[in-house]
């Protein structure tokens, strides 16, 4: 059973930055998308930003030109730097992965495996 663990989460002010980590262990194939989703309190889950195995990303626009996701595969560990945090993107932050070919699609039922969360608080 493939296994994620995000890190990185903190609090910060408006304006500031964040880099999350997800580190995935027993997670194999030549397909595959890994994405950063959030979830606000009161709010479900909305997917960030997604990778492929070909490093093809995807972006919700809330996050473009501000939110960068990126993969260390050697190391086996997917980044999503957050630049201009806005408190609006507050929230516990996953990842997720799946076994997949084709675009990777930001929705929650697209994915089998998730991470615990960490929490990300941007105050004004």
């Amino acid at each position: 059973q493939p296994q994620l663990a995000e890190s990185g989460g903190g609090s910060v002010q408006d304006g500031e930055s964040l880099k999350l980590s997800c580190a995935v262990t027993r997670f194999y194939g030549s397909g595959y998308c890994v994405s950063w989703f959030r979830q606000a309190p009161g709010k479900e889950r909305e997917g960030v930003a997604g990778i492929d195995h070909a490093g093809i990303t995807v972006y919700a626009d809330s996050v473009k030109g501000r939110f960068t996701i990126s993969k260390d595969s050697a190391k086996r560990i997917w980044y999503l730097q957050m630049s201009n945090l806005q408190p609006a993107d507050t929230g516990l932050y996953y990842c997720a992965a799946v076994p997949a070919s084709g675009t990777c699609h930001l929705t929650v039922d697209h994915y089998n495996y998730w991470g615990q969360g960490t929490q990300v608080t941007v105050s004004s």
